[in-house]
């Protein structure tokens, strides 16, 4: 069973002995300290130039992965501390002894939720998948024989969340990170705890995708014993269960991207008003104000309000779900998301499904993530093969102007063709929207 005092360590990277949260300074009190390192880190601020919903949309009304995460962390901020509340009245010891308060736990959940999407590539969800369909079925297939499995199985299922813890740690050089984040947060960040195989080999919510890469296994491994997280895998495969704070993080996410990239339809004109009131009006029926809802005169204010109001009563869901499931959280016993145990669930269902038909699948998203695979297509083929040939000492003219025009800290010379293939990886996921189409541009104007 996992217990509290180990789940919030203080630890950092590096450190050579544990922190106490009673030495801490109040004023700045270490899992504080994490949020704002993010929020400065390079990778971050890429995050307001990349798509959430709508791919290379110009549109104000538009929510970009930046505006996404800085709201995912505000509603994981108010789950953590409604959920810290609780756990210090059911362990007072921790507050007592360990001088932990409600708001550490809100400060841990809002920065693994401000850091949740630091890691994904351009265009949206399609990055992902086109990196990976370079790898499965385009020209990085060729590559797959000198690979071992899991390094395969790590580029053709390319991941955004392993990619971000990459992208925090810094564990490997090359790679634009190492916040030195509490291991506390770097647990809760870690929604999927193992590695690329076993694939999805139970029904648990942990194992639906992967958290890290092959070369990243040794500090993940660290953060999870530290951490006393549950060895849930057998043999040479590495997999655990989920930090009990990582359940908050995925339902804050769950939480925004239902209602909230909804919101971001109707105000496109992609989802009617009708729609939206039946809707939403079913998650907000026991706290909504008649008389000032019909007070609003314009559709934004009107669906705003609800929006704030759903987002309300799906926060104090999830906090009641954890809070009855705790014991079973802390024993690896609760294979679920929040969310599936909502009363709610029924409602958030019917809007993402309508979200899915009328948001993810409209014509101007389909055609941008079309345009969004056609680049990191580009993008991936000439920066590989440019850097290994210049690995086998074989570049050619075009090649080395290639390189050249690679970011200083990608220069770096890699050993293994798993390690060059991941480094590209890494370098086009970092890519915001607009680089990656500036960059095939002068690729494609000097080809």
């Amino acid at each position: 069973m996992m217990n509290w005092e180990q789940l919030l360590s203080l630890k950092r990277q590096g450190d050579t002995s544990k922190r106490l949260r009673k030495e801490q300074d109040e004023t700045r009190l270490g899992f504080e300290v994490d949020y704002d390192r993010i929020i400065f880190s390079a990778a971050f601020r890429s995050l307001q130039d990349k798509t959430q919903v709508i791919p290379l949309s110009k549109t104000d009304f538009v929510h970009t992965r930046l505006t996404h995460s800085l709201e995912v962390s505000v509603v994981g901020r108010s789950l953590g501390r409604l959920v810290g509340k609780k756990i210090l009245e059911k362990h007072p010891h921790l507050k007592e002894i360990h001088g932990y308060q409600a708001n550490d736990f809100g400060a841990i959940v809002a920065a693994a939720s401000l850091a949740h999407d630091i890691g994904n590539p351009p265009f949206g969800h399609s990055g992902e998948k086109a990196i990976g369909e370079y790898f499965s079925i385009g020209n990085g297939q060729k590559y797959k024989s000198q690979l071992t499995e899991k390094e395969w199985q790590d580029l053709i299922d390319f991941e955004g969340n392993a990619n971000g813890f990459s992208v925090v740690t810094g564990t490997r050089p090359g790679v634009e990170g190492g916040l030195r984040l509490t291991y506390a947060t770097l647990g809760a960040f870690m929604k999927y705890p193992k590695e690329s195989l076993p694939k999805k080999p139970t029904q648990n919510i942990a194992d639906k995708k992967y958290g890290f890469f092959q070369q990243d296994k040794t500090f993940f491994k660290e953060v999870a014993n530290e951490l006393g997280l549950i060895p849930n895998k057998t043999g040479n495969d590495i997999g655990y269960e989920r930090h009990p704070l990582a359940y908050l993080v995925e339902a804050a996410d769950d939480i925004c991207y239902t209602i909230i990239d909804f919101e971001d339809g109707i105000n496109l004109g992609l989802v009617s008003e009708d729609y939206a009131l039946e809707y939403l009006i079913k998650l907000v029926k026991d706290s909504i104000d008649s008389s000032k809802y019909k007070a609003l005169t314009t559709k934004e204010d009107r669906i705003s309000y609800l929006r704030a109001l759903a987002i309300g009563s799906l926060i104090n869901d999830a906090v009641q779900v954890f809070i009855e499931n705790e014991e079973a959280i802390l024993k690896g016993l609760f294979p679920f998301a929040l969310t599936d145990k909502s009363k709610y669930k029924a409602q958030m269902n019917d809007i993402i499904k309508l979200s899915v038909k009328n948001i993810y699948q409209s014509r101007e998203v389909i055609e941008k993530e079309i345009n969004g695979y056609q680049i990191i297509n580009n993008l991936l083929d000439k920066f590989i093969t440019a850097y290994n040939n210049k690995a086998e000492g074989k570049t050619s003219n075009f090649d080395n102007l290639l390189l050249k025009i690679l970011p200083e800290k990608h220069h770096i010379d890699k050993e293994t063709l798993y390690e060059r293939l991941l480094h590209i990886c890494h370098f086009v996921s970092m890519l915001t929207d607009g680089n990656a189409l500036k960059f095939n541009k002068i690729i494609s104007d000097n080809k």
